[in-house]
């Protein structure tokens, strides 16, 4: 008999040694007042399907939290491409982006996506649902996976697999076929009952369950301007070649990350200079007299806003520069979340009447005194910067509440043009395991905090629940109210990123709760080959998290 700590109950518990998880779980079900999908052992994400040998801190979780869900997505994605492989053996799924609160997936070329074979694959993924069947868990030396992957066709997880160079790779069986998933499944799928397919584009969405209410899928949203930004880089993907982490990889392996880089920056300096051009157009006729740069924490707002005012100093144009940080209340003032914390991310933590009032006062040709806050203080300060716009001068406004009607209720719309940035991470693990943008900007933040912060990635981590939540409430419901879309990821940042956030999230200490997610992203990490950053350009959007920028912040 072993005594483990269980974090649910608040004590010890004796279990007999090599008990699984899901036993466990099983014998304390009433205790526990859920049914577990997933669990935390030693402040690290495990499957229930994980026995147990010695002493161990035990915390199991609902698919209601964070990595509950993603397991329970995760198991979706097996069901879906069983179900798939069975009905159309010759397709090709891949399960590309997040989009419209579900997931874009395709079967490739050749297969005709019609709205009767999507409700054909729901049918049979519901079978595989309604027979229980379990999701069982392999680990065997890389040599001996790569046939079973390429004798079903799944010769991008192949490649990933040849360019990783792990010994020994894991894997999961369901009802005939074998994949692999970037992190822990549910242990059988009777588990997965709310979720649904639906037509979409030349595809459909994999829907999982809506937080609000977990017992139905969330309803469906338009996001036309996210979806374009997305096909325009998943093409440009195709073109250069990398798709997946394993090309990304075979490309570095291959010296061909030079070329990669250039090309990257050049997709971003063209989608600037496009947008430059449509806002000087609507400058001169009469309107675009401010252009108001949002996105999401992490996304590049700043340099995105330095960039595109190069641009459009090419157009004769001369931009003026306000950040929307400038203008935060002071701290006593700033409004808190609902854990107490500050929440900076709340349209209510700017002082509107003040940003306002020193707008309407720019607009009408008046200097106006600018504020600088002081993070290190929590106060704002005037230390003599004054603006006024002069003939040809445009004006250029940073910050993640651009796109809320509520920041500049009293502007006229005509003189406002509105530019969402955010890093639509379009590269994929392989064909059935994507890269969350979120996982994207975590990393740029934990990276640019702890260099220009002194934050650890222990706080980053702790605090970004908070920021997501805020961003959920704050920014994406008016993302689609731009008038242009910037996609400020780079198909090889994650590559040069390693470097940085590795070392970084090694020092999470293991009694934290926090070390699961660092530990998460190290494992994510530890797919991709270093890319040297010496080849990125110090004008590049990334600078601005790694350093080395030619741009001052």
């Amino acid at each position: 008999m072993i005594e483990i700590y269980c974090v649910n109950l608040g004590r010890y518990i004796s279990i007999e040694g090599g008990c699984s998880l899901l036993r466990i779980s099983r014998d304390y079900r009433d205790e526990l007042g859920f049914e577990p999908i997933s669990a935390r052992v030693n402040n690290k994400n495990e499957a229930l399907a994980y026995c147990i040998f010695q002493p161990k801190m035990v915390e199991f979780l609902s698919m209601a939290t964070s990595s509950g869900e993603r397991s329970y997505i995760r198991s979706l994605c097996m069901v879906l491409y069983r179900a798939v492989s069975r009905l159309v053996p010759k397709a090709r799924l891949s399960i590309e982006h997040s989009i419209s609160r579900g997931y874009y997936c395709r079967l490739g070329e050749g297969v005709e996506c019609t709205p009767q074979l999507v409700a054909d694959i729901s049918t049979e993924m519901r079978r595989i649902v309604d027979l229980d069947l379990p999701f069982e868990r392999h680990e065997a030396l890389t040599a001996d996976v790569l046939p079973m992957f390429e004798a079903q066709g799944l010769y991008d997880k192949v490649e990933l697999l040849r360019t990783t160079h792990e010994l020994y790779t894991t894997y999961y069986t369901l009802d005939g076929i074998c994949d692999s998933y970037y992190g822990t499944l549910a242990p059988r799928t009777g588990m997965l009952q709310v979720w649904e397919l639906r037509p979409f584009k030349d595809g459909f969405l994999l829907v999982g369950f809506d937080h609000a209410d977990p017992a139905f899928p969330p309803q469906h949203i338009t996001q036309e301007k996210m979806y374009r930004a997305f096909t325009e880089y998943v093409k440009f993907n195709g073109i250069v070649g990398v798709r997946t982490v394993g090309q990304l990889n075979d490309a570095v392996e291959h010296r061909r990350g030079a070329d990669l880089i250039n090309v990257t920056e050049a997709l971003h300096e063209k989608a600037l200079a496009r947008i430059s051009d449509e806002i000087t157009r609507r400058y001169r006729e009469g309107g675009a007299r401010i252009v108001l740069i949002a996105g999401p924490s992490s996304s590049g707002k700043t340099t995105t806003t330095k960039r595109l005012g190069i641009q459009l100093m090419t157009n004769l144009l001369k931009p003026q520069l306000i950040s929307l940080d400038n203008y935060f209340v002071d701290r006593e003032h700033t409004p808190h979340d609902e854990t107490g914390d500050y929440d900076y991310e709340s349209l209510y933590a700017l002082d509107l009447d003040r940003f306002n009032s020193d707008l309407n006062d720019i607009l009408a040709g008046k200097e106006v005194a600018m504020p600088t806050y002081n993070f290190e203080t929590g106060t704002r300060q005037y230390k003599g910067n004054t603006l006024r716009l002069d003939e040809g001068s445009i004006l250029l406004i940073e910050g993640i509440h651009g796109l809320n009607p509520a920041l500049t209720a009293h502007i006229e719309e005509k003189m406002k043009f509105r530019v969402y940035v955010s890093a639509l991470t379009t590269i994929t693990i392989d064909d059935h395991n994507w890269i969350p943008t979120t996982d994207n900007r975590l990393l740029r933040r934990i990276i640019r905090d702890h260099k220009y912060r002194g934050t650890s990635a222990v706080d980053t981590i702790r605090r970004w629940p908070s920021v997501r939540r805020g961003e959920e409430k704050w920014i994406f419901p008016y993302q689609e109210n731009a008038d242009a879309t910037f996609n400020s990821s780079l198909l090889y940042e994650l590559g040069v990123m390693k470097d940085f956030a590795e070392p970084i999230l090694k020092k999470v200490p293991h009694d934290v709760v926090e070390y699961a997610e660092a530990y998460r992203l190290l494992k994510f990490l530890s797919y991709f080959q270093s890319i040297d950053m010496r080849m990125v350009p110090s004008t590049s959007l990334l600078r601005e998290f790694l350093g080395g920028s030619s741009f001052k912040y």
